[in-house]
């Protein structure tokens, strides 16, 4: 019997709102060598999913149909999933100290940006990568 490839992969959730944006991430995170938890377009759905998930990530755009996204953040670290927050407001004053120690990519992202900040954050935090 074979082995479903997306075992093999560790998993990253991806939580956005723009499911253009969210399917060119996951373009990406799949060529990277990683497994797509997602894309979620709603903060509900995450949080379903997540204690059902083997994460070794996840990426998660802050506003969400005007909604922030703070419970995902939280529920994540709570597990200990490292989490990388997607955002143009994260610079805002109100927010900034709200995400002090997560890892920012702003957008507009790059693919490049994308790939360092996954490769910097997530794999210390994949079994047998410390």
């Amino acid at each position: 019997m074979n082995t479903p490839v997306r075992l093999l992969r560790p998993s990253i959730l991806v939580l956005e709102d723009d499911m253009l944006l969210a399917m060119d991430m996951e373009d990406h995170l799949i060529e990277f060598g990683y497994h797509v938890c997602g894309p979620y377009g709603r903060i509900a759905q995450a949080l379903e999913q997540i204690p059902r998930l083997d994460l070794v990530g996840a990426i998660v755009d802050l506003n969400l149909y005007g909604e922030y996204s703070f419970p995902v953040i939280d529920c994540l670290k709570q597990r200990g999933v490292p989490v990388i927050v997607c955002s143009g407001y994260a610079e805002l004053p109100e927010l900034k100290s709200k995400l002090d120690g997560l890892a920012l990519l702003p957008k507009p992202w790059h693919p490049e940006g994308l790939r360092r900040l996954v490769t910097d954050i997530f794999i210390p935090h994949m079994p047998g990568e410390r």
